[in-house]
C-alpha cells in the first residue's frame, strides 16, 4: 500500500514541522501564506554598530566628508532600505509600512555609531525583517560614504531587538 504525500499547499497541517516556516513538507521553500491572519499593529527594533577609526568618526561628527552630511544620508538610505525589503529577501512579502524611525547615537569612547531602527504597519505579517534591513542600509551607508579614509570599518551586533503585535504577541531581547 502506497501512501500519498500530504499537499503542503493545500493543507497547512502538512507544512514543515521543524518550526521553518519558509519550507514546505518536502522541503520546499516558499512564500508563507498569511491571508488567515488577522490584521494588527506590527512594530519591530533593531539595532546594530559600526565601529571606525576616532578620525573618521571625527569627520562624520564635524560634518566634512566630502560625500556630506553622513548621518543625515544614512537615515534616508535606511528608510529606503526598509521599504524595499521584499525587493531584496526573496520570500518577504511586501508592505504597506506606516511608520520607519531611524536613530544613531554616536559613542565617541567606542569610536563607533549605533544604528537603531523602528519599523510599524498595520498588517498580517511583522516588520522584523523591514527593521533589520534599515539598520543594515543605514550601517552599510556610513561605510560607504567614509571607505575613502577608514576601510577598516567593522558593522556588529545587527539583530531585532523587539517586536509587537500579531498572534505570538510582543518579544524583548
Amino acid at each position: 500500500m502506497t501512501t500519498k504525500k500530504p499537499d503542503p499547499q493545500s493543507d497547512p497541517a502538512a507544512a514543515n514541522d521543524g518550526g521553518l516556516t519558509h519550507f514546505d513538507a518536502t522541503g520546499q521553500a516558499h512564500m508563507v501564506d498569511v491571508g488567515g491572519k488577522n490584521e494588527t499593529h506590527r512594530i519591530a527594533v533593531a539595532s546594530g554598530t559600526i565601529r571606525m577609526k576616532p578620525e573618521t568618526l571625527a569627520i562624520i561628527e564635524s560634518g566634512t566628508a566630502k560625500k556630506g552630511d553622513v548621518l543625515g544620508i544614512a537615515r534616508i538610505a535606511a528608510i529606503m532600505g526598509a521599504k524595499r525589503t521584499s525587493d531584496l529577501i526573496p520570500l518577504c512579502h511586501p508592505l504597506a509600512l506606516t511608520r520607519v524611525m531611524v536613530d544613531f547615537s554616536i559613542d565617541t569612547e567606542q569610536s563607533s555609531i549605533d544604528c537603531r531602527a523602528q519599523v510599524e504597519t498595520f498588517g498580517k505579517t511583522g516588520v522584523e525583517m523591514e527593521a533589520l534591513t534599515a539598520v543594515q542600509i543605514g550601517l552599510l551607508t556610513i561605510y560607504d560614504m567614509c571607505k575613502a579614509v577608514d576601510r577598516g570599518m567593522v558593522m556588529s551586533e545587527i539583530r531585532v531587538k523587539e517586536k509587537h503585535g500579531g498572534k505570538s504577541g510582543d518579544w524583548s531581547a
